[in-house]
């Protein structure tokens, strides 16, 4: 499912059409009445690790404020196209292993849960699937044909048109109404209020280091590429008990993390793409033959893993 960085991206592609009014919606969606929707206004967009949201009001409500002058904004400020001037961007992980796809997430990592009915500044929660995405002004085309050799392009979950004539389109994600983005800015890593300490404190834990590291409770927006990346990064093995790492390299670890996430985003925000050093890969930058296994706590959600041993080596 897309990671932190990607989230972000998706944000800067709702902000120009935040205070505008929706004029037509659509879209395949069951979870929510999507008519709901018709002639309420975008008040504002934020987003929290891995969620995406949007608060919506009554048309002829006050436009309160909004979160214009974030670390999205600024970067995009500093040389990223604008979907406001028409460009048409698409966001998503790379469609491999389809064992990852749609909308599984550990079970630490789920959110709150539904709220009452549609009223006065709700928000729109939207958590996305491993191929989800979202694009302002267009819809997705298919770029291959499925397995019946049939050419079918994406159903959108929701199409939001706006009397500007403008529309943004959501795929593969879930949604629900909730009073408030309930986030604690403190955990996400691309926030800067993200709070090192207790994130070091998490990692201490005697559990395998790659299960941590998706604890969205300590790490959230950090995934399961970014996992692969920091730890190749590291030079740590993904089983090794972060108990038995000194604090130097546990510090070394969260530098990565943060770091990662941030050019990861900064890219994005420049129209490049990720090029990852693990994940996926075959052998690591020095040649070493890469090892890749199914990991995750006994009963729990299990991620693929890519890990040099060379590199990487195990603690005992």
């Amino acid at each position: 499912m897309p990671e932190g960085p990607s989230v972000r991206k998706f944000q800067l592609l709702t902000s120009p059409f935040v205070g505008q009014v929706v004029a037509k919606v659509g879209g395949s969606s069951r979870k929510i009445s999507v008519n709901d929707l018709n002639a309420l206004r975008l008040q504002d967009s934020q987003v929290h690790g891995k969620n995406l949201y949007l608060a919506f009001v009554a048309a002829e409500g006050p436009l309160g404020p909004t979160t214009e002058e974030t670390l999205l904004q600024k970067e995009a400020a500093s040389g990223a196209s604008s979907p406001a001037q028409g460009g048409h961007e698409q966001v998503c992980c790379p469609q491999t292993h389809s064992q990852e796809e749609e909308l599984h997430e550990p079970p630490h990592s789920r959110s709150e849960a539904p709220d009452a009915a549609l009223g006065p500044g709700s928000w729109l929660r939207f958590h996305f699937g491993l191929f989800g995405s979202i694009r302002a002004n267009e819809f997705a085309r298919a770029n291959k044909a499925n397995k019946r050799g049939d050419w079918k392009d994406p159903i959108p979950r929701l199409v939001l048109h706006f009397e500007s004539g403008g529309f943004l389109v959501f795929y593969n994600c879930r949604m629900h109404w909730c009073s408030s983005p309930r986030a604690d800015p403190a955990s996400d890593i691309l926030s800067v209020e993200f709070h090192r300490g207790r994130a070091l404190d998490a990692l201490c834990a005697p559990d395998p280091i790659c299960y941590t590291l998706l604890d969205q409770r300590y790490f959230s927006g950090l995934g399961n590429i970014i996992k692969n990346e920091i730890l190749y990064l590291a030079k740590i093995h993904p089983l090794t008990q972060g108990s038995l790492l000194a604090l130097s390299d546990l510090e070394r670890l969260l530098d990565c993390a943060v770091q990662f996430s941030s050019a990861w985003l900064h890219s994005k925000l420049h129209g490049k793409g990720l090029h990852p050093q693990i994940y996926q890969k075959e052998q690591c930058p020095l040649g070493h033959a890469v090892m890749k296994g199914t990991l995750g706590p006994s009963g729990g959600f299990k991620r693929l893993t890519w890990w040099c041993p060379q590199c990487q080596p195990e603690v005992l």
